[in-house]
């Protein structure tokens, strides 16, 4: 594990880029899922100051709220429900820009605006989603879908 975290400043490509290998860094010899969520969600808080950012963690028919960084959040979501649900349902990272114009849309806060849904894979089944929320409308791009999915590819080999 990692002793140390630096906050980098720069682009949002340069930050991702600086933060992989501290993440990697703090997932190295750790094989508990729960601390892993726990360090990487701070971590991505820490660095872009995410409104909220976390995990839900796939439970039979569910998805179950994990480690996460933020305001209160949603305990539970069906599967297909909502970004997160839908996200898990389709197997696919979705970038909602304006969630008040997601239909379903679950709303946990209503300072959050847009959100970043990123499936958790192992072996091809979805066993949990990162999600992050901001509270500016468009926030979420391209950028952020490549290295948030390269998060939660780390994540899923760390287990």
């Amino acid at each position: 594990m990692a002793e140390q975290f630096y906050v980098i400043q720069g682009t949002k490509k340069e930050q991702y880029q600086a933060l992989l290998p501290q993440i990697e860094a703090l997932l190295a010899g750790e094989h508990d899922l729960i601390a892993n969520m726990a360090n990487v969600s701070a971590a991505l808080k820490t660095q872009f100051d995410f409104f909220w950012v976390g995990f839900y963690i796939v439970q039979r028919d569910e998805l179950v709220l994990g480690p996460f960084q933020g305001p209160l959040a949603c305990t539970r979501i069906a599967h297909g429900k909502g970004v997160c649900g839908r996200a898990w349902q389709q197997q696919k990272t979705l970038i909602v820009p304006d969630v008040d114009a997601f239909p379903d849309h679950i709303a946990c806060s209503s300072q959050s605006k847009s959100e970043i849904v990123v499936p958790i894979e192992k072996s091809g089944i979805v066993f949990g989603v990162l999600d992050v929320d901001s509270e500016y409308l468009h926030y979420f791009d391209a950028t952020d879908k490549h290295y948030l999915q390269q998060v939660a590819n780390l994540l899923a080999r760390s287990i």
